[in-house]
């Protein structure tokens, strides 16, 4: 089991994957999404590359509409 804190909560994964795999999982459109990962911006060209460890820190951001 992978502990991950995300937008300050506490999610857990049952194995490793990659943090494409983990954000389409949860049916987000990687073109409309940021991700700062253990403190850092990841370029949506690397969520690929990027394996969730156990203690990795996501903040997820996802733009609102309205106005």
């Amino acid at each position: 089991m992978i502990n991950l804190m995300v937008n300050g909560k506490t999610r857990e994964v049952e194995e490793s994957t990659n943090l494409e795999a983990y954000l389409t999982a949860f049916g987000l459109d990687l073109k409309f999404v940021a991700v700062g990962y253990n403190g850092e911006v990841i370029k949506k060209e690397s969520f690929a590359e990027v394996v969730l460890q156990n203690g990795d820190s996501l903040e997820i951001v996802r733009p609102v509409g309205g106005g």
